[in-house]
């Protein structure tokens, strides 16, 4: 794709840089699908989600990123840190090129993305149940830059921003939410990154809030009462059962068979019937999101272009 050649060339005097693993492009695809001729502005909105990567590698401490080693683990914090400094610095100058209004929106959404991010650290340090402040939080962390990247095709090709804002929201939301239920749902070699990542740092993504709807009053009990540090003191088997997964053998406590075992197992097995069934549920939100935002957009709005890439793009890159 051009607009990695235009990337990397912004950055090829960096060695570091060249350590970097490229992901798919969510971001620009979305911007030339908009703009076909908008290469440029596809690589800088790129630069801007790399840079705000770099500089969450360094919060989460994390020694991968899509697969391989990440720079701040190969060379540390401090190095990381200005690398993703001096990208957020070319790709800001660079911006200046495509006239105020698309300079206000897509620097908004540095802006918003730097608040999610602060946001995300600060709920992490407690259990949140709520999913407004969930949903917030990923829309300014995830989607906000995604919504900035439609719009500012939009007013390249002359086009009313608002439909493509609306779409591009939805589509960070859903990849976030995607993004959350992987982090559990698969292995490290899958996702490029280690598995389970926001659960141990104490991070209530969307299937946890389901989870806690569904599980058991004694375990609401024990979750409530613990640190954060202690949140997976919810039993495996708990998880299991909410994710609609089967528990292992070995991990069931044998039970004496007296009436009111029996009367219990009846319960729980109604009970699990009811479970929210957290796969379902989100992919529906996910689907009823993407679907009514293209709805909204005219025909002449490359409607079938942006179709024909959801697939993709709903598919496109995980590893973020």
């Amino acid at each position: 794709m051009e607009y990695f050649k235009i990337l990397d060339d912004m950055f090829k005097e960096f060695s570091e840089y060249k350590d970097i693993e490229k992901g798919k492009g969510i971001r620009g695809k979305l911007v030339t699908i908009i703009s076909p001729s908008s290469s440029k502005l596809a690589a800088v909105i790129e630069a801007i989600h790399l840079a705000s990567l770099l500089h969450d590698d360094v919060i989460d401490e994390a020694d991968k990123r899509r697969g391989v080693i990440s720079i701040n683990a190969k060379y540390g914090d401090h190095t990381a840190v200005m690398l993703g400094d001096i990208v957020y610095s070319k790709a800001f100058y660079e911006l200046i090129d495509f006239g105020s209004e698309i300079a206000k929106v897509v620097s908004n959404a540095v802006y918003l993305l730097s608040q999610g991010e602060l946001e995300d650290v600060k709920l992490s340090k407690s259990i949140n149940l709520d999913k407004d402040k969930y949903m917030q939080m990923i829309y300014k962390k995830t989607a906000s830059l995604i919504e900035a990247a439609c719009a500012a095709a939009a007013l390249i090709e002359g086009y009313d921003k608002k439909d493509f804002m609306k779409y591009g929201k939805n589509i960070g939301i859903a990849f976030q939410i995607i993004d959350d239920l992987l982090d559990i749902t698969q292995d490290e070699k899958t996702l490029g990154k280690p598995a389970m990542h926001d659960f141990y740092e104490g991070k209530v993504t969307l299937p946890f809030i389901y989870l806690f709807e569904a599980i058991n009053n004694e375990e609401k009990e024990k979750s409530q009462e613990a640190d954060v540090n202690e949140f997976d003191s919810l039993s495996e088997s708990s998880l299991a059962q909410a994710l609609g997964e089967s528990v292992p053998e070995e991990q069931k406590e044998p039970e004496e068979e007296t009436q009111e075992n029996a009367q219990n197992n009846d319960n729980k097995t109604k009970q699990s019937n009811s479970n929210i069934d957290i796969t379902k549920e989100i992919t529906s939100a996910v689907t009823n999101g993407v679907v009514s935002a293209v709805s909204s957009l005219p025909d002449e709005h490359n409607v079938k272009k942006i179709l024909n890439s959801m697939e993709v793009t709903i598919k496109f890159n995980f590893k973020d």
